[in-house]
């Protein structure tokens, strides 16, 4: 899946080394064995954090932004609903500079995607997304977050 504004979306190239060699990780590597933590790909231009959580209802989480980073998040196992909206517009509620996240106050408009086991999607610094919550009811989920350098 890819999500963008017309404007925007020229601006990314997701077929460039970094973003290819997160793909060919995401298919080779024997996911469900890893465990939780953090992964180098393409030192730390491209770096897997594994993830383990349970799903909440949507109006427990945050929509998030990062500056320095896309996210390509990979559900390994489980499924959830992903909250997706444009960054624009959206009023800061909180900013974690050394982990790059800015959290927001909920928007009046936003969307969602399912996300199941195999699904990606990939969120450029100029999309929010609400990630972890719960699709039909609370599931456990194995998750990798991909971080891709600017």
């Amino acid at each position: 899946m890819f999500f963008s504004n017309i404007k925007i979306a020229e601006k990314y190239n997701y077929l460039e080394e970094k973003f290819t060699c997160a793909y060919k990780w995401l298919a080779e590597t024997d996911l469900e064995a890893l465990p939780v933590g953090s992964y180098p790909i393409m030192g730390d231009t491209v770096v897997a954090n594994i993830q383990e959580y349970t799903t909440f209802p949507a109006d427990q989480g945050s929509f998030e932004t990062h500056e320095k980073y896309f996210d390509i998040q990979y559900v390994v196992k489980g499924r959830e609903q992903f909250g997706v909206c444009k960054r624009d517009g959206l009023v800061e509620k909180e900013r974690i500079e050394e982990n790059d996240l800015i959290f927001y106050e909920e928007p009046e408009f936003s969307g969602s995607v399912f996300l199941d086991e195999g699904d990606l999607i990939i969120v450029a610094p100029e999309d929010a997304h609400k990630p972890r919550c719960q699709a039909g009811g609370p599931c456990q989920v194995k998750k990798v977050v991909v971080k891709v350098a600017l």
